[in-house]
């Protein structure tokens, strides 16, 4: 618990003064106090985590990430343990500002972030060895940005994605149903979150798959991998897309609607075709279903972030709500969700001048 409260302090999140002596104190025991977690909440709220005041495995990690800044160790490729942490989201991000390839800025140093850095050490007469030293941060912070006018690697995925073609044949889409086998998710008499999102996915997986995609559930009905091992079967299929179905609740009443989201930290760092993608599956089921538009948000769950692949998670309403739980026991309202995610996909892959308006595209049908 130290090391947390530690964290936390050099984030300016609480004053020096409520570090508590007992370190390895369990997180409920007495030190975990209304100041420390009024403090995790915030610094949940600003790197896109749930935030819900404990410190788990997806916090924790994010608190031991945010003490670094660049220049504070060296930086390298490791491809049996990554180096991840803020240092590395502002070299990712100072690489894209200057017009190279580095990948996301997702705050882990994978091969395309090397591959981007070795470019730029190369191109400015720095040894080439995929490690940013003293003398590659010195280069990095006496140049001005190159690339202005809009977000890089916004325009650099885009164009990839037009130039691919609009078709679907052969783009490779994992489909995670959430939940499954003993955990159910939400439950209401005999209706299970895992059990409506299992047939959402199925329903997806036919219409994706009529259209000439490659399709992959993550889960059979009675199936509930890790979240690191659904992750890794999308990495591992070299999808194209990756979408995570969800179904919601709340204690609240007014809780209703349908929300999508993409990894970004909220202060620029984000998947762009993400975040894209992410509007467009939301607009498409607010618009066939007439369910609340909760928008598109930023989010750094593990889900998102460590899939190699723009990610969206799609929560399709709140099962406690009445209404909105009236309408995904519907068969036909899953299908126009379906219809909706088909709609989203294949509009991500058109250009401009050929993308119709939302609510109104079609599966061609053939003879």
């Amino acid at each position: 618990m130290a090391d947390v409260h530690a964290a936390l302090r050099s984030l300016g999140l609480l004053p020096q003064d409520t570090s508590l002596d007992g370190a390895d104190q369990p997180l409920d025991s007495a030190e975990y106090d209304d100041a420390t977690e009024l403090a995790v909440r915030h610094f949940q709220q600003v790197r896109g985590l749930s935030v819900d005041g404990r410190v788990g495995e997806e916090t924790y990690r994010a608190l031991s990430e945010a003490r670094w800044s660049l220049g504070d160790r060296l930086l390298r490729y490791d491809p049996e343990r990554p180096m991840r942490g803020d240092d590395v989201t502002n070299l990712q991000e100072r690489l894209l500002e200057l017009g190279y390839d580095a990948g996301r800025a997702d705050g882990i140093l994978g091969p395309e972030t090397e591959t981007g850095l070795r470019a730029f050490q190369r191109d400015y007469g720095l040894t080439s060895d995929g490690t940013c030293g003293p003398a590659t941060l010195r280069a990095l912070r006496q140049l001005g940005r190159k690339v202005t006018g809009g977000r890089p690697q916004l325009l650099r995925q885009s164009a990839s994605f037009v130039e691919s073609g609009p078709h679907l044949i052969g783009r490779r889409i994992v489909v995670d149903p959430g939940h499954g086998g003993s955990d159910t998710g939400f439950t209401e008499g005999e209706t299970t979150e895992s059990d409506l999102v299992f047939d959402l996915a199925s329903r997806i997986e036919g219409r994706l798959a009529a259209a000439g995609a490659t399709v992959y559930l993550t889960r059979g009905r009675s199936q509930n991998p890790e979240p690191a091992e659904r992750t890794a079967f999308a990495n591992d299929a070299r999808a194209d897309l990756f979408i995570s179905l969800h179904m919601d609740a709340h204690d609240s009443e007014h809780a209703r609607g349908v929300a999508s989201y993409y990894y970004g930290t909220g202060s620029g760092a984000s998947s762009t075709v993400g975040e894209e993608f992410a509007q467009l599956v939301r607009r498409e089921v607010v618009a066939r279903t007439g369910l609340l538009d909760l928008g598109s948000h930023p989010k750094t769950w593990d889900a998102l972030r460590m899939t190699r692949m723009p990610a969206v998670r799609l929560d399709c309403g709140y099962l406690s709500h009445p209404v909105d739980r009236l309408l995904l026991l519907d068969a036909r309202v899953r299908s126009a969700i379906a219809h909706a995610v088909l709609a989203a996909v294949q509009r991500l892959y058109l250009p401009a001048e050929a993308d119709p308006p939302t609510g109104t595209f079609q599966l061609p049908t053939h003879a």
